[in-house]
C-alpha cells in the first residue's frame, strides 16, 4: 500500500527566503524517492495574503523542470494557525482519492522562513513506520542572521538534547487520522503548534520527539507573529551588546 506524505508550507511575504526553503524541500523530496520509492510526497505552499514577490516565486517553483511535488494555495492573510489548517484541508482533500489510508498518510510542517535537512521527509516518514501519532523536531536559528555574539549565547543554553519538550511548527509531523482526532490547528495567529502538540498528549496519542536533523529557521528578530520565535531570539538572547 502506498505511503502519503504531505507538507505544507505557510508563507507571508517570504521572498527573501522562500527559494532557499523549496530548494531544500525539493532535494529531501528527491531523496525521499530514492530512498522510499514506496512513499509519493507533495509540498503545498499556503500563500497567506503576500503582498511581495512570493508568489511569483512559488509558481516559478512549480513550474520548474519536474516540479509535480509543488503547488500553492491562495488566501487572504488568515495568520499562521488558519493558513497552517487550510493548507493541511487542501492536501487532505487532494489525496482523498488517492489509495493511501489514513494511517499511512503523514502530514509534515514547517514555515517558509525555513531550510529542512536533506533527510527530513524521510525521518518523518520512518517516524509513521514505527508506529508514531507525531514528531516534534528541533530547529536551529540560521546564524548568519545573528550577531556571532547572540549566536554564542544560544549555542551556550543549546547543548544536544536541550531542544527536546519545545514544539516549533518548522519542524513538526502528525498521522492524517491523528490530525483528525485532535481537530487539527486552531485558527489563532500564534502557538497552533504548541496546542495541537497538548491536545494529542491529552488525549494519550504517541507523541515522539527529536534532535536530530534540525530544521534551520530564521534567526531574524522581526518575525510573522508578535509571540512566535523571533520574539522568543529577541528577548532571550537580545543584541550584541
Amino acid at each position: 500500500m502506498t505511503t502519503r506524505l504531505d507538507v505544507v508550507v505557510p508563507a507571508h511575504d517570504e521572498a527573501e527566503r522562500i527559494a532557499a526553503c523549496l530548494e531544500a524541500l525539493s532535494t529531501a523530496v528527491t531523496l525521499l524517492h530514492r530512498t522510499r520509492p514506496g512513499t509519493r510526497a507533495h509540498v503545498t505552499v499556503v500563500l497567506d495574503g503576500c503582498t511581495d514577490d512570493t508568489p511569483a516565486l512559488v509558481h516559478a517553483a512549480a513550474r520548474g523542470g519536474s516540479a509535480t511535488w509543488l503547488d500553492a494555495l491562495r488566501t487572504d492573510h488568515v495568520g499562521v494557525g488558519r493558513a497552517r489548517a487550510l493548507g493541511t484541508a487542501h492536501a487532505l482533500a487532494r489525496t482523498g482519492a488517492e489509495d493511501a489510508a489514513a494511517d499511512r498518510h503523514w502530514l509534515a510542517h514547517t514555515d517558509a522562513d525555513s531550510r529542512v535537512p536533506t533527510g527530513w521527509l524521510v525521518q518523518h516518514v520512518d517516524a509513521l513506520a514505527d508506529g508514531a501519532h507525531l514528531l516534534v523536531g528541533a530547529v536551529v536559528p540560521d546564524p548568519v542572521d545573528l550577531d556571532p555574539v547572540v549566536f554564542a549565547r544560544w549555542q551556550a543554553t543549546h547543548p544536544p538534547g536541550a531542544a527536546l519538550g519545545h514544539v516549533h511548527g518548522a519542524n513538526l509531523g502528525i498521522r492524517a487520522d491523528a490530525y483528525r482526532t485532535v481537530c487539527g490547528f486552531d485558527p489563532v495567529r500564534e502557538h497552533e503548534d504548541v496546542r495541537l502538540v497538548a491536545r494529542a498528549r491529552t488525549l494519550g496519542l504517541r507523541v515522539d520527539a527529536t534532535t536530530v536533523l534540525p530544521v534551520v529557521t530564521s534567526g531574524r528578530f522581526d518575525g510573522r507573529t508578535p509571540g512566535g520565535y523571533a520574539e522568543h531570539l529577541r528577548r532571550t538572547y537580545g543584541d550584541a551588546s
